[in-house]
Order: structure tokens, then sequence, then C-alpha cells
């Protein structure tokens, strides 16, 4: 086993770490519920409204799951939650999609980018916990739906893939700013990425693997990074 994915059995895990995480999860599913609750209505046409609804849909079954197994670690989901709201509604405030296409490309690129941080943050975690966070990330068809939309509307004006490019640059500028800012009160769960990364190299790693994976996923919508 390398130093980049210790497993739980070599990793402290302080309650606290776990409620951080899980606190983060549940609120990041709820306000994606809103989020796209409210971008179904920028949608050109009713199947597309309605792909974004079903997609928000889930989102609120994912909170009430995660809410759930704070609750049962005696955890309370508000409070769990509480130390996320400024930060992250300040990121949706300041990332406010424009029409459609923003919407989806906001979509995409944020969650895609926040998946990926929970799919390797998940690895440190107990089994039971791990599997959860594992199971509460976003369904490929969606991502597949919002990269084959982007990728028509370039194929109609190539000039899009412009604006949008800026947007998603955009997007992971903010998004990264406030990922500093919870970082920096988050200790626990910042103790935990940085032992179960193994030491300051291999969070490193865990970087070069975010932006590996957000270039690649860039890519394959038609967008530059």
């Amino acid at each position: 086993m390398t130093e980049v994915s210790r497993s739980v059995s070599e990793v402290a895990q302080p309650g606290s770490a776990v409620v951080e995480l899980l606190g983060m999860v549940a609120y990041a599913e709820l306000l994606a519920f809103d989020r796209m609750a409210a971008d179904a209505r920028l949608a050109p046409d009713l199947r597309r409204r309605a792909v974004l609804s079903e997609m928000a849909a889930v989102e609120i079954v994912n909170y009430r799951r995660i809410a759930g197994r704070l609750t049962e670690l005696g955890a309370d989901p508000d409070a769990a939650m509480g130390p996320y709201v400024v930060a992250l509604q300040e990121y949706h405030q300041l990332t406010e999609p424009k029409d459609w296409l923003e919407a989806l490309t906001k979509a995409y690129v944020w969650d895609g980018i926040a998946d990926d941080f929970f799919r390797e943050v998940a690895a440190f975690l107990a089994p039971e916990d791990r599997d959860l966070v594992l199971d509460v990330l976003h369904d490929s068809q969606y991502t597949d739906f919002a990269a084959g939309e982007i990728r028509a509307a370039i194929a109609v004006d190539p000039k899009v893939s412009n604006r949008l490019s800026m947007w998603a640059r955009r997007l992971v500028g903010e998004g990264l700013s406030q990922a500093q800012r919870m970082a920096g009160e988050r200790v626990a769960l910042t103790i935990l990425i940085v032992e179960g990364s193994g030491d300051q190299a291999g969070v490193q790693a865990l970087l070069k693997r975010l932006t590996a994976a957000h270039t690649a996923r860039m890519a394959a919508a038609g967008l530059n990074n």
C-alpha cells in the first residue's frame, strides 16, 4: 500500500473529522438541490427542464441519507452543516449563471470537482461512511447529459467554447478561494486529509489527481482548461 492511499486502519479518524466531512457533503447536497431546482427554469424546453429537475430530486434524497448518518453518529445535522453555509453560499452567489449553458457548465464543473474530492477523502473513512459517501456521488448519466449539451452548443456556435471556458475558469477560481477558507477553519478534516495522504507530498499528489481529472473533464465537454 502506498503512502498516497492509506487504509482506514492506518489513519486516525477522530469523530469530529468524519462529522466535518459528512457535514460538508450534506450541505453540498442540500445547496445543489436548491441550485438545480432554480436552474431548471433556465432550460430551453420541458425535456431539459425535467432532466435538471430529476437531478435536483436525487440531491435531496442524498441529503437525507447523509443527514440520517450524522444523526446516527450522535451529531446534529444542522450544526454539522453550519460551518460551510457562509462559504458555499458566497460561492454560489458569486457564480450565479445567466443562462442555461452557464448553469449546465457550473453543475458539470463544480459537481465534478466536488465528487472527485469526496471520492479521494472517502478512502480515508471507515467502510460504512466511505460507502455512503461514494454512493451519493453524482450519477454519470447527468455528467454525460451536461457534457453532451455543452458539446452540442459548441457545434452550433464554436465561440461558445471560449465563453464557457472562461466561465469554468472563474468557477474554479472562486471555488478554490472558498475551499482554502474552509480548510483553514476545519482543522480535524484537514488533519484527516494530511494523515490519510501520508504526508505533504501525498497531499500534493492528491491535488494533482484532482487537477488532472478536471482537465480531462473540460476536454470531454469541448472546453479549454
